[in-house]
């Protein structure tokens, strides 16, 4: 394969993604990654370029993938990612058939999200030293995370215009783009003003450096990054005691089965998380089924 010719096209691609669907950088190095993968493929099988590749060789491709043993929804990401990239070589003329429409990919079995039990929630609000700053920190960041069913990438994205009505909502800027606002509980709101009073100024080296990110790192005072937040969960987590394997996702997944199980409706938890189908907020009714399995057991007479 002409990989230059290839490589020209996957950036014209990004470039769209970009500029038309609003993706993240996250996302769009995603997508680069897999397309470099399939590059690599065609240019090991001798494919010349984008216009001989047909549905056969993406689903040999994709078997491979498969047999190495990379999980069905891994599988069926990357083909979703091909048929956009396809769909986009069509509309620009550069192919006249889609080869991965008639392309499928692996069943996936979907996986429930792991979820904390309250108590193990509050022992891991718990653990931040509030006589600290950091303490004041990383309990406004979990506090809120928990509280508004937060994504890391949305926490540390978060700028102080983004607190409305005194900290009462949230102006929450999701994935692609979208908006969303967010009642901030009581817990949520007394603890992130807490850390603007009392820490982020100290915290401040450079304004420009800021950019008025809520959530700073100590030493830098620059913005604190994905990696940064989970590095500090995870020492909480540990602190607290809880053996199961807890990442920042984990969190946002507690929000939305604890209130399921307090009893608000499905239609209203899609609102909260932002999800854009209801079908991706009703993995947590199989969650919040097993609690009910579970009360029935450990309750009924019969059980």
């Amino acid at each position: 394969m002409d990989t230059d010719a290839a490589w020209n096209t996957v950036a014209a691609y990004l470039t769209s993604l970009a500029l038309e669907k609003g993706l993240s950088e996250n996302s769009r190095s995603a997508y680069q990654r897999d397309l470099a993968d399939l590059i690599d493929y065609c240019s090991c099988k001798g494919i010349s370029g984008w216009n001989d590749i047909t549905s056969a060789d993406i689903s040999r491709y994709l078997n491979e993938l498969y047999d190495l043993g990379i999980a069905p929804a891994t599988v069926n990401r990357r083909l979703s990612a091909y048929r956009g990239f396809f769909t986009f070589l069509c509309r620009e003329g550069i192919l006249q058939a889609d080869p991965a429409r008639v392309v499928i990919g692996p069943r996936a079995r979907r996986k429930l999200p792991s979820v904390l039990t309250i108590p193990q929630v509050e022992a891991l609000l718990a653990q931040p030293d509030l006589n600290t700053p950091a303490g004041v920190r990383d309990r406004a960041m979990i506090e809120l995370m928990y509280g508004c069913g937060l994504r890391v990438s949305e926490l540390i994205t978060l700028t102080l215009d983004a607190l409305r009505m005194d900290g009462e909502i949230l102006f929450v800027r999701g994935k692609g783009d979208k908006t969303r606002l967010v009642p901030v509980g009581g817990y949520a709101r007394d603890a992130v003003m807490k850390y603007l009073s009392e820490v982020r100024p100290s915290l401040v080296k450079d304004r420009r450096q800021t950019k008025d990110a809520i959530f700073l790192s100590l030493k830098l005072g620059k913005p604190l990054t994905r990696m940064g937040f989970w590095r500090i969960l995870k020492a909480h987590v540990a602190a607290a005691g809880i053996k199961e394997e807890v990442t920042p996702h984990t969190l946002r997944h507690s929000f939305a089965t604890h209130l399921l199980e307090g009893g608000a409706g499905l239609r209203e938890v899609q609102e909260l998380l932002g999800h854009a189908s209801i079908e991706t907020t009703m993995i947590y009714t199989h969650v919040d089924r097993a609690h009910l399995y579970e009360v029935v057991k450990t309750f009924h007479p019969r059980g």
